[in-house]
């Protein structure tokens, strides 16, 4: 077995690269210097990439993990490094992303004395980590972050927090390099996947909901073999978006309230039952028997065991999914029903039209998706990061490829859209990278344009600039008859500000304007701002807030 000598920096890179991470997401501390030197040194050196935030530095971490399925690093400075990053590994672990976050750590030698930055991170981090830990001595460095990694990758996925203290992280050591990993796929049970084949065969209206594991998992390929043997009409969400492409004749998503309401069997695939999906209760309406549930998870420990299931099954989605065909005693028919849902989803997509194509003054923000359907590639990245606003596109943006759709997730924590761009930027270096940011939104991150320009990375923002919190604004009105801590400044001119930082943009209030500054942003070459001023009474027609 090869031996490493060097600090701790030396064997924890080493055993990262073991994973496939290439790249180091940080805002730059005393603490963890060697971790930088190793980065840069190396054999192989890592890509270092500095930002201006802790919290950006975790969620540029987490979006790069999410797109290219491996595990993600980043690295905070001891103290308030690590307490700005909390939020953002909290996210992380709510969207079950495999992720490292390495802290610094005051020096041991000199615990309880008052060290600058002195702070026990690991009880912070312990719930919101599969693991969190301090490393004892410089030796054990590799093994340790190997063990992290190997945590963090393993289904049901999730970030892992180590720190190292000072004294220990500048420590030379010698000590064995880890092995490569072997993958080692969760095999489901056969009666489990028995008991789903025999649920789907009694089915009349089943409905399947493709999530984010699906696409963590590697199951893409056959989850979309499963649904178009059988002929199941498909809804998907999170990172489940893509596996049926846009316009596929099964992809039903604009359907969902229909489809669920008339279902009598449900199949949820790689998410949770959560307030996304009503806690798993679907139909029942107007004396209707509720429909059946089967939950196919990546992990037992994901099943969920709040509400009734008619079966489940847990293990590796890939082996779920051709597990299930196999057990089915015959492929029942569906077509009728699941031409019915097809018809439902066409008609509320030319439902949207007026919304699409809105010449209003304020701009509409359903015109600012109308324009940007028009000018994405099929390979674009498109991401998330608001309310109100984002909320339009998830109705109106269908990506044409999985692995191309990053959101804040479960969690709902806002600031995540530099860091993901930057990410994505990185994964898919010739690709389209469209950040869609509420002004709300914006307030948290935007001053990470820095680090894109620094860094080379051009992608496209567009803020939906209302000038209001508008998940806030009408909730508050509707339950007092006033609001208040709910407005914003009417037209900020984050153009100026992403100009500032050595970006590009620009203000826009007439909405024939919007896709021709669209197709300025993407042929700039440069992170550009589309500063789209909306109406703030145009709100997201929605039936629930998440509570």
């Amino acid at each position: 077995m090869e031996e490493l000598t060097g600090h701790s920096g030396v064997h924890a890179v080493a055993a990262a690269r073991g994973y496939g991470v290439d790249t180091m997401f940080t805002l730059s501390g005393a603490h963890v210097f060697p971790l930088y030197d190793a980065a840069v040194k190396g054999p192989t050196p890592m890509r270092l990439v500095d930002v201006r935030h802790e919290a950006t530095a975790v969620f540029a971490a987490e979006g790069l993990a999410r797109l290219t399925r491996r595990p993600g690093l980043a690295v905070l400075t001891a103290g308030p490094g690590v307490t700005n990053g909390v939020s953002a590994v909290t996210s992380a672990y709510f969207t079950g992303s495999p992720l490292l976050v390495l802290g610094g750590r005051a020096p041991a030698n000199r615990w309880g004395q008052g060290s600058l930055q002195e702070l026990d991170h690991p009880a912070l981090l312990a719930p919101v980590t599969k693991r969190a830990a301090t490393i004892a001595s410089a030796e054990s460095v590799g093994h340790e972050v190997d063990a992290a990694l190997r945590l963090a990758t393993s289904a049901h996925r999730g970030p892992v927090f180590l720190d190292i203290a000072f004294d220990v992280v500048y420590a030379q050591a010698t000590a064995p390099r880890p092995a490569p990993p072997v993958p080692s796929p969760l095999e489901p049970g056969g009666d489990d996947l028995s008991a789903v084949a025999s649920a789907l065969s009694q089915a009349v209206r089943p409905v399947c909901v493709l999530s984010s594991d699906v696409w963590m998992d590697g199951a893409e390929d056959a989850a979309r073999a499963f649904a178009e043997e059988l002929g199941l009409p498909v809804i998907t969400t999170g990172q489940g978006r893509g596996v049926l492409p846009r316009g596929h004749p099964l992809l039903v998503t604009r359907a969902r309230s229909a489809a669920f309401n008339a279902a009598d069997l449900v199949v949820v695939a790689g998410g949770p039952l959560d307030f996304r999906l009503g806690y798993g209760v679907f139909g029942g309406r107007d004396g209707a028997a509720p429909a059946r549930v089967v939950h196919l998870a990546d992990s037992p420990g994901q099943v969920a065991g709040h509400v009734e299931l008619a079966a489940s099954a847990a293990g590796d989605l890939t082996r779920v999914f051709t597990g299930i065909l196999a057990a089915l005693p015959r492929r029942p028919d569906w077509s009728e029903w699941t031409a019915s849902m097809r018809a439902a989803a066409d008609a509320a997509a030319a439902g949207d039209t007026d919304m699409l194509t809105a010449a209003s003054d304020p701009i509409h923000p359903g015109r600012i998706y109308g324009e940007l359907r028009r000018a994405l590639d099929d390979d674009a990245v498109v991401i998330g990061d608001g309310g109100d606003f984002v909320s339009f596109a998830g109705r109106f943006v269908e990506p044409a490829r999985p692995g191309r759709w990053l959101d804040p997730g479960p969690f709902g924590c806002l600031g995540t859209g530099l860091g993901y761009a930057a990410a994505a930027r990185l994964a898919y270096p010739s690709a389209q990278v469209a950040l869609l940011l509420g002004d709300g939104a914006a307030g948290f991150s935007l001053m990470d344009v820095d680090t894109l320009v620094r860094h080379g990375l051009p992608v496209v923002m567009v803020v939906g600039n209302n000038g209001v919190w508008g998940l806030e604004k009408g909730p508050m009105q509707m339950l007092y008859g006033y609001d208040v801590a709910a407005d914003l400044q009417p037209q900020t001119r984050y153009d100026d500000v992403v100009r500032a930082l050595g970006g590009a943009g620009e203000l826009v209030t007439d909405p024939d304007e919007i896709g021709p500054a669209l197709r300025r942003g993407f042929d700039a070459g440069v992170p550009y701002l589309v500063n789209v001023v909306t109406d703030p009474a145009a709100g997201y027609p929605r039936s629930t807030f998440g509570v």
